[in-house]
C-alpha cells in the first residue's frame, strides 16, 4: 500500500463517517485524519510542511464548506512550499459543470469525484496515487 495517510476535509460529519468506513474497509490507506474545517487542515499542513513523513499522501476535499471552501483551500495550498506531491481529489455533491471546469484549472487536483464515494471510485484513486508514488 503506497497511501499511508489521507486527509478528509468535509464539514458533513455523516459523510466523513461513511467515507472513513469505506476507506478503511477497502484498505485505501493506513490512517485517516478528518477535518471539518479546511482552515484547520491547512494549518496542519503548514505546521508539517518540511516533514514528508507526517504529510498526507492524499486529500479528499469537499468544495462547499463554511468559513473556508474547497476553492479557497486550493488557492492557499498551492502557495505552500511542500516538497512532497500530495494527490488532491475533489469529493463533492456538486454536479455544476462550472465547478468541474474550474477544478481542471488546478494542476494539483488529480480527479473530480461526485459523492457518494464508492469502492469502485476508491480503486480509481488508488491507481492514480500509485502512478505518482
Amino acid at each position: 500500500m503506497k497511501n499511508k495517510l489521507t486527509y478528509i476535509i468535509d464539514d458533513d460529519k455523516l459523510t466523513v463517517k461513511l467515507m472513513s468506513i469505506l476507506i478503511s474497509k477497502n484498505k485505501f490507506c493506513e490512517e485517516i485524519q478528518s477535518y471539518n474545517n479546511a482552515q484547520h487542515a491547512l494549518e496542519e499542513l503548514k505546521k508539517n510542511e518540511f516533514d514528508n513523513e507526517i504529510l498526507p499522501d492524499a486529500i479528499l476535499l469537499d468544495l462547499n464548506m463554511p468559513m473556508m471552501d474547497g476553492w479557497q483551500f486550493l488557492d492557499e495550498f498551492i502557495e505552500l512550499s511542500l516538497k512532497k506531491e500530495i494527490c488532491i481529489f475533489i469529493m463533492t455533491s456538486s454536479i455544476d459543470p462550472a465547478d468541474i471546469e474550474k477544478a481542471k484549472e488546478y494542476q494539483i487536483v488529480k480527479d473530480y469525484i461526485e459523492k457518494p464515494i464508492t469502492a469502485k471510485k476508491l480503486d480509481i484513486l488508488c491507481k492514480l496515487i500509485g502512478e505518482i508514488n
